[in-house]
């Protein structure tokens, strides 16, 4: 009887152990593409967030309580976002270092909100996320409009004279992207041959790109993913036509060299100032490096964002999603490897940078834009 009693309680502190919400650990879950086809983006956020919490457990965790990183795959679509996003409500979660997509976020948001869950994305930048109010919805990264608002004087400068396609990929975030710069360009006197939205996923634009042929186009700006960019620079140039492709953060993947090869040649896209070269970044990025781990894209986001989460809980004093988040937005910066943070009201950095990078012989580097 006295075994099968050990074997019961065992049992139970075994489940308990497992439980992702258990009160001694500060439970912080990382939810993006862990599959399909953006699950680079997934991986950086795994190693971010990871890479963040051990920091802090080597430090002695958040007042003196351990953190834990619970790794939730929403392969970004919208309707298993909502399905990750119940399943941590039930499982007691309160703090979410995600999504990554905002066609994810927006509708996840809406969940954490209404259960006193603090999310604080690394990575979506559609400005709805953050319009609509919820107290406890955050990001560490900047808006469309911010991002549009930078590209589009130099896109208007840059190509003056010439034909200009605007397209996105029908998404919260490609969508969102393509109408800030359309709007940005025309009001700096630029006004595109084409405004279109195009069918993600598939396999051949042939179509597409011959359009773009017959109205001469000398540049696109397109808003949407890696792999539909790739797909469009590599399809162009088999027909001996390379229009200059622009695109946004999503471009800042290996992926996107390995999917175009030399095709990829002279691509522009936009990206906060490098947080791989700031000095609050070194010790971590030679960490990932002696890993073999190159911390590229929203990796050193996610990073920041398991941080800012940590200072919000030491500031509050508390687990109270709703008192870290007020204590984060107080105004007083929040040091993380990106720089030195200061959230506004509505949960947005403030003043947030940016670069414009080319792509060169499989890597990319800013450019000088007054050139």
């Amino acid at each position: 009887m006295r075994k099968s009693l050990a074997i019961l309680m065992a049992g139970m502190a075994l489940s308990f152990a497992a439980t992702p919400g258990r009160a001694d650990d500060l439970t912080i879950a990382v939810v993006g593409p862990m599959t399909g086809p953006l699950a680079s983006i997934g991986d950086w956020q795994k190693h971010g967030g990871e890479a963040a919490a051990a920091l802090l457990n080597d430090a002695g965790g958040v007042n003196g309580v351990k953190v834990k990183i619970v790794v939730e795959d929403d392969a970004c679509d919208p309707k298993q976002a909502v399905a990750v996003a119940n399943r941590l409500v039930a499982d007691g979660v309160k703090f979410v270092a995600g999504h990554a997509c905002s066609g994810s976020s927006i509708p996840a948001a809406a969940v954490y909100a209404d259960n006193n869950v603090l999310m604080m994305t690394p990575a979506s930048s559609n400005p709805a996320l953050t319009e609509k109010g919820y107290p406890t919805v955050m990001r560490l990264y900047g808006r469309d409009d911010a991002q549009g608002a930078f590209v589009a004087p130099w896109i208007a400068r840059h190509y003056a004279g010439k034909n200009v396609a605007i397209l996105h990929d029908k998404s919260a975030y490609g969508q969102g992207l393509a109408e800030v710069v359309k709007a940005s360009v025309n009001a700096a006197g630029l006004t595109e041959v084409l405004y279109e939205g195009i069918n993600p996923g598939e396999k051949d634009y042939s179509s597409l790109i011959g359009k773009l042929q017959s109205l001469k186009v000398d540049a696109v700006y397109f808003g949407g993913y890696h792999t539909e960019g790739g797909l469009i620079k590599r399809q162009a140039a088999d027909r001996n036509y390379a229009p200059d492709l622009i695109m946004a953060d999503s471009l800042s993947t290996a992926e996107y060299w390995a999917i175009t090869g030399a095709a990829g040649e002279g691509s522009y896209f936009t990206f906060p100032t490098s947080p791989v070269n700031l000095p609050s970044a070194q010790a971590a990025v030679a960490k990932f490096k002696a890993e073999n781990y190159s911390p590229d894209g929203f990796t050193l986001f996610s990073y920041a964002v398991v941080q800012a989460i940590a200072e919000g809980v030491k500031r509050a004093g508390s687990d109270d999603p709703s008192a870290v988040a007020e204590a984060l937005k107080n105004g007083t910066p929040v040091d993380t490897v990106v720089g030195s943070i200061v959230f506004d009201e509505k949960g947005d950095i403030k003043d947030p940078k940016f670069e414009i990078n080319l792509w060169h012989d499989g890597k990319y580097a800013p450019i000088d834009i007054n050139k």
